[in-house]
């Protein structure tokens, strides 16, 4: 048995696969760059080896960098994790060569499932069923909608579903671009598109001996831009079609032993509504939605694999599954605006007792905009699905977020969606119902003149005097909050009775971190927390982050009419105008790629190109002018 294990990757997958190791007694190494010196895995480790940079490509995926750090550090094996250089053949055969352990399949396994072109091939020689590849030149108006997808890779990146003929060489541009971009290698192809379709997936694990698991089914298919979002075991498709699960489990099995697998790995499968279902590809390494297999086995699949690359047997069969699990992915971004990464200082985070959380982040944690934007994942386990996503949701609306925005509330609003509880969760899920619903407005005013009469107690003299106390009437106090783009002005009087505002409130009580108010006959406590340009308030109606809004600008801040800013630190991977050019409202003038998303910036108005600032290659910072447009002359 190896002793010593590098884990080549960061955040909360780190501190899992660390986590185990420290239970079995062995040592851990991490591995960082220059950006994560202060991400909590860091410390967690027995022994950290920097990697100078900051994007992935100057540090996560240098494999050479890091098999050196692994032997710098006495480390005797390697551990990929999952992203980066997981699912990277040649990584694994430099580790195998330095004579370390790899914790992961076979270097021919990794490369079979390298190209998704050539493991549709070989699966479908398997046995297993698949859907026909087309090349673009093959396809017709008949096979629309497509999905135009990266070769290599996974994550999202580099797939599009085109919908119009017409749109679909620049859409093949566009993949093949950002797909160069992510894996180094443009290669796409295109099939057909399942709008409706059920994301189905088994885990797999295997030991060298022969012996290969199906360990349950999990279902994924709530995703945004073909990321997951909310995962569950077991899938609510197969429970209601359980003669599915058999014929899943066979071809998962078919699948791992056409390419004489071993370790942890899971085969992808897209279903319809009637249980007929067809490969996808197959992650030659740990999912990040595996706590939910977990949970409902009682195995520890990090285990396993550490277990299974020290050359130890499996048993015979792996446990059943029972009960119900469910893993949701607490995301920095706004759902309510095109899903935009959110960057910034984590000031607090905590989530209550009684549910999982596998998390990368802690109080004071900066969430860069080099790496995914995932936070943590929240997981819930019990008898059944009901009762896990009431549990969730609940332990959700509980936690104490406080700093970048999340979709938090996206994720309870899908818990308690009445087609979630009723296992309707297509991979259009958020098509059909929208991506939730905007800050309650009465929640926000309330939360509001929390946040102002804590101010105000946080301003009082020595002596007892009420904030803006007059002995005459006056007019009232005010102040401004900011909501996503929405102003909220509280206005409200202390007099000789009591509190004055709006609507029939009482204030109880008011320090500077907690507020007590009765409203329409109801006691509330709101707990306020302020930092440099942010209050949060929390209370059981919700959570509410407002931004005071500043009685006076500072003429240096503001920016000229028509100006296109960065809305957060970035990339800049394509320019689409020049000076002078004559532009639309809404047209695409930039790309920025910012947390593995790209995002575009559009011409706010018609008018002309009068200054273009940036150029593709170009890092920025959220609130860059990149271009003004002017109005035609």
């Amino acid at each position: 048995m190896f002793t010593t294990v590098l884990v080549a990757n960061r955040g909360e997958i780190a501190r899992r696969i660390f986590r185990t190791a420290r239970a079995l007694g062995l040592s851990t190494v991490a591995v960082y760059s220059s950006a994560d010196a202060r991400m909590p895995f860091v410390d967690e480790a027995d022994a950290a080896v920097e990697l100078p940079g900051n994007t992935p490509g100057e540090t996560y995926l240098r494999a050479e960098l890091i098999v050196e750090a692994a032997v710098r550090a006495g480390a005797d094996a390697v551990h990929p994790g999952y992203g980066f250089l997981s699912e990277n053949a040649g990584f694994a055969q430099a580790v195998i060569d330095a004579g370390l352990t790899w914790i992961g399949p076979p270097v021919d396994a990794i490369s079979s499932m390298g190209s998704k072109i050539e493991a549709k091939k070989l699966m479908a020689a398997a046995g297993v069923p698949v859907l026909a590849e087309l090349t673009p030149a093959e396809v017709s108006a008949d096979d629309l909608p497509v999905l135009v997808k990266a070769s290599a890779g996974g994550g999202g990146r580099g797939m599009r579903v085109v919908s119009r003929l017409e749109d679909l060489a620049a859409e093949i541009d566009a993949a093949s671009a950002e797909a160069l971009s992510a894996f180094g290698d443009g290669t796409v192809f295109c099939e057909r598109y399942l709008a409706a379709g059920r994301h189905i997936e088994v885990q797999i694990m295997a030991d060298q001996h022969g012996t290969i698991w199906a360990v349950g089914e999990r279902e994924c298919s709530i995703q945004r831009r073909h990321q997951k979002v909310v995962e569950e075991a077991p899938s609510p498709l197969v429970e209601r079609l359980p003669w599915m699960r058999a014929l899943l489990f066979d071809a998962a099995r078919k699948a791992a032993a056409a390419i004489g697998y071993v370790g942890a790995g899971t085969v992808e499968f897209l279903a319809d509504q009637d249980g007929n279902f067809y490969f996808l590809e197959m992650n030659t390494r740990l999912q990040v939605e595996h706590p939910v297999t977990e949970e409902t086995t009682g195995l520890d699949l990090v285990q396993l694999q550490l277990a299974v690359a020290a050359g130890e047997r499996l048993p015979a069969d792996p446990p059943p599954t029972v009960g119900h699990a469910i893993e949701v992915r607490l995301y920095a971004e706004d759902p309510l605006n095109d899903w935009q990464p959110q960057t910034g200082t984590l000031h607090r985070f905590q989530v209550p007792l009684g549910v999982r959380v596998d998390s990368g982040v802690e109080d004071g944690s900066e969430v860069s905009p080099y790496y995914d934007a995932m936070l943590a994942k929240v997981i819930a386990a019990g008898p059944d699905r009901g009762t896990v996503a009431r549990q969730l949701a609940a332990a959700l609306r509980r936690s104490t977020i406080h700093g970048t925005g999340t979709n938090r509330d996206l994720l309870v609003w899908i818990l308690g969606h009445p087609a979630f509880l009723a296992g309707e969760t297509d991979t259009g899920f958020f098509d059909k119902h929208g991506v939730g619903e905007p800050p309650d407005d009465a929640v926000v005013r309330v939360s509001a003149l929390a946040a102002a009469l804590a101010d105000a107690a946080g301003r009082q003299a020595p002596v007892r005097v009420p904030s803006g106390w007059r002995n005459l009437s006056s007019q009232p106090q005010r102040k401004s909050y900011r909501v996503g783009e929405v102003v909220h002005e509280v206005a409200y009087r202390m007099t000789r009775d009591g509190l004055v505002a709006e609507g029939n409130t009482r204030l109880v009580e008011s320090t500077p971190t907690r507020v007590v108010l009765e409203v329409d006959g109801v006691r509330r406590v709101f707990d306020v927390a302020a930092y440099d340009g942010l209050v949060c308030v929390d209370s059981a109606l919700g959570s509410v982050s407002l931004a005071p809004v500043e009685r006076f600008t500072d003429p240096a801040r503001q920016v000229a009419v028509g100006s296109l800013v960065a809305p957060m630190p970035g990339t800049v991977i394509r320019v689409g105008v020049q000076i002078g050019d004559k532009v639309t409202q809404g047209q695409p003038l930039l790309w920025l790629e910012a947390m593995k998303m790209e995002h575009t910036i559009a011409a706010p108005v018609d008018g002309v190109v009068g200054e273009l600032k940036v150029e593709a290659g170009q890092q920025v910072e959220v609130g860059a002018v990149l271009a003004v447009v002017g109005e035609q002359a």
